[in-house]
């Protein structure tokens, strides 16, 4: 959701006036201020100095609320799927005021699960990646840390009740054939390994754990953004971590070494959770390509760049889907 890298305690950033006040201004303008509004509502002292960054979907603002650093997020979008999510991100705060995860998380200050709007602390360090998908491998003690991280929180066991399972792998997996994305021999492996896991306990997950959402700060890893946090097939997160660092093939078999360690059944649940993470990540991939080729040309270096950079990644998420789509036959073979 945010990166930071002041202390809690210290004061937000300056924001110099005029940028804050051009922030303000012009067509998006009233869309902030009405954002603003909404987070004085429930939390009339947050003072916002900054816009943290700002998407068609929502805003981040930062600020203060007495001497504590702030964060408030407010939605923009309100289709029921983003609304959902956003409420699912406030029980989960929520959730964790009274039973903390073993890992660090912002604390929650206010929300709004009805207009979709949340103040949490701005916590310390700084992003274990810039980007979702890193063009550089990452230090090891970054991807450790990262990792050690996530595992903790694999091994965490909430109360009974407390959070559900946000992914349905069967309905899934038959979404994804009907798309074309899977074929009819992938759909009858994932069913024929989904089937062996019917009576395999879920695992607690984060649901989105790349090294973006993971802050690191000389007290420990913290990690934000958690509206897909919930009750997965165990590896989910593993799976998730695993795609994204498609530029380090030594922590690459580490995380599989880690997701195999536990025996066969694992090893097949983290085989589905990839297999499924990777082709949502594929076709996304895709369609921002489909959507960039429609565009005009780019009138800068920068945007040609970053076109090459997309295509690149969707090279290598077939590439990826392909290795998984091997591993996950082999599997099936063993059964």
């Amino acid at each position: 959701m945010y990166a930071a890298s002041s202390s809690v305690s210290a004061p937000p950033p300056k924001a110099a006036p005029a940028a804050w006040e051009g922030s303000r201004s012009g067509p998006q303008g009233a869309q902030l201020r009405t954002a603003i509004a909404a987070v004085h509502r429930i939390c009339p002292e947050f003072n916002a100095v900054q816009v943290l960054r700002r998407s068609g979907r929502s805003v981040l603002l930062v600020g203060s609320t007495g001497r504590t650093t702030a964060v408030a997020k407010c939605l923009l979008d309100h289709s029921p799927a983003w609304t959902e999510r956003f409420r699912h991100e406030i029980a989960t705060y929520r959730a964790f005021v009274r039973h903390r995860p073993p890992v660090r998380v912002p604390r929650l200050i206010a929300a709004d699960p009805d207009n979709c709007t949340l103040v949490i602390e701005r916590m310390p360090g700084r992003p274990a990646a810039l980007q979702r998908h890193p063009s550089e491998a990452p230090p090891r003690a970054d991807v450790r840390a990262a990792l050690g991280a996530i595992c903790r929180v694999n091994l965490w066991q909430p109360p009974a009740g407390m959070f559900d399972m946000p992914l349905d792998y069967g309905k899934r997996i038959a979404r994804y054939h009907e798309l074309g994305l899977l074929t009819d021999r992938d759909m009858g492996d994932l069913q024929k390994l989904l089937y062996g896991l019917a009576h395999v306990q879920g695992q607690f997950c984060h649901g989105d754990a790349q090294l973006s959402n993971i802050l690191l700060a000389p007290t420990g890893p913290v990690l934000v953004d958690w509206d897909q946090a919930g009750w997965y097939l165990p590896g989910y997160d593993l799976a998730t971590l695993w795609m994204v660092l498609g530029d380090a093939p030594v922590a690459r078999r580490h995380i599989s070494q880690v997701a195999r360690q536990a025996g066969t059944v694992q090893r097949d649940a983290f085989l589905v959770n990839l297999m499924l993470v990777l082709t949502r990540e594929l076709r996304t991939c895709e369609t921002a390509v489909q959507r960039a080729m429609q565009e005009p040309a780019p009138a800068t270096p920068g945007a040609a760049d970053s076109g090459e950079e997309q295509r690149l990644l969707l090279r290598r998420l077939h590439d990826d889907c392909a290795l998984a789509r091997r591993a996950v036959r082999a599997a099936v073979g063993t059964r």
